[in-house]
């Protein structure tokens, strides 16, 4: 049960840092097409790992 546990907050971690990556990438426009201001990448992304 430990290492499910851990194995899922790894799983998170890399969803978390695949969409940061993936947000920083794109242009102060492109995200506020999304309704996304830069500042807010992180929040963002932290919310969507754990959603998932």
């Amino acid at each position: 049960m430990f290492v499910t546990y851990i194995l899922s907050q790894i799983r998170a971690y890399m969803r978390y840092r695949e969409t940061v990556r993936e947000l920083s990438h794109l242009s102060d426009r492109e995200l506020s097409d999304l309704g996304i201001m830069r500042w807010d990448i992180h929040s963002v992304a932290r919310t969507s790992a754990a959603a998932a």
